[in-house]
């Protein structure tokens, strides 16, 4: 697999662990593409809490090691395997999937997981799709089965995946509401597609939101933090609401009873378990969007490659955080 000449910086992680061990080399030898991959010259890759969940060994699926953390990154292709036939040297593209991670100059990914970005779009913003788009489209339209003149709250909107699930909401005829902690936050989830915004750091801020969507309650929520949130989702919901959970640091202790005088649902999902033909699905949909212009990754704190340590330590300490984290390889 490897040339035995052209070397690269990345981070190869031979340890489960905490941040520390996180150290950048210069010597890691580039990689030559199999018959179905690509290798991707990388100038941005994407951070998420799942890459802090594999890198600490506490994630379901661990990789071999060693490993570079990292899923979502954009660039050119350098070079293609000998059966792959999408893709030349020099086509801009991101990826929902890398061989081993991404934090590293070069990288190989299965042709199946990579995707042509448009010139209108970054390659921080290309880093910013893979994970959160694709998280988030099967989330809302697949997993609640959202419907046109639904409701939707998005518990958490002003992170990665939440600012991606209050667009796509919105370009399909939901009623978007949000929470964010900041004004900032605040503002930026408004921006990006949702009708209403909620400070879930404010005490009364579920009476607020009870308030504004009356009687009826929410159709679907879209639950980023179901360790504390979720006994209030339950109540939150409609009729046969339904409440899916992106994210959760902890358990949490709910009443079944809940539940059932509504016959609401509590579902769970995960990026990995799509099928390739629902990930070609997906990207179809997310192409349209790059074109007409609804989907716009926005993106949070940027870090050099060298303070990937000190990402993944913001990233675990976060709180209120906006947008996409983002390495850059430049």
């Amino acid at each position: 697999m490897a040339t035995g000449q052209r070397l690269m910086r990345a981070i190869p992680v031979s340890e489960f662990g905490g941040p520390e061990v996180l150290k950048l080399q210069s010597d890691v030898v580039v990689p030559i593409p199999e018959e179905h991959q690509v290798l991707i010259k990388v100038p941005a890759c994407g951070v998420d809490p799942v890459d802090t969940y594999i890198r600490s060994g506490t994630y379901s699926g661990k990789p071999r090691l060693p490993a570079t953390p990292g899923v979502d990154v954009a660039g050119l292709i350098e070079a293609v395997g000998e059966r792959v036939s999408a893709f030349k040297k020099g086509d801009r593209v991101f990826t929902t999937s890398t061989v081993l991670g991404g934090s590293a100059e070069y990288k190989l990914a299965a042709d199946h997981t990579v995707y042509k970005l448009p010139e209108k779009l970054d390659f921080q913003q290309g880093a910013a799709i893979g994970v959160l788009y694709f998280t988030a489209y099967p989330a809302l339209l697949h997993s609640a089965s959202a419907k046109a003149g639904e409701s939707v709250l998005v518990h958490g909107a002003s992170g990665g995946v939440g600012l991606a699930v209050c667009q796509i909401a919105r370009v399909y005829g939901l009623k978007g509401l949000g929470t964010a902690a900041t004004e900032e936050g605040q503002r930026v989830v408004l921006q990006n597609g949702a009708h209403e915004v909620f400070n879930h750091r404010e005490d009364n801020y579920i009476d607020k939101i009870q308030k504004s969507v009356g009687e009826k309650g929410i159709d679907v929520i879209i639950e980023m933090l179901a360790n504390v949130n979720l006994s209030n989702d339950l109540n939150l919901l409609s009729q046969g609401g339904r409440v899916i959970i992106v994210g959760s640091k902890g358990p949490i202790e709910i009443n079944p009873r809940d539940t059932m005088a509504k016959e609401s649902s509590i579902k769970g999902v995960t990026l990995f378990s799509s099928t390739k033909e629902e990930f070609q699905q997906f990207a179809a949909a997310f192409q349209a969007g790059m074109e007409i212009g609804w989907l716009r990754p926005v993106i949070g704190s940027q870090y050099p490659l060298k303070k990937v340590s000190q990402a993944h330590e913001d990233l675990i300490h976060s709180s209120g955080a906006t947008g996409k984290m983002v390495l850059l390889l430049k």
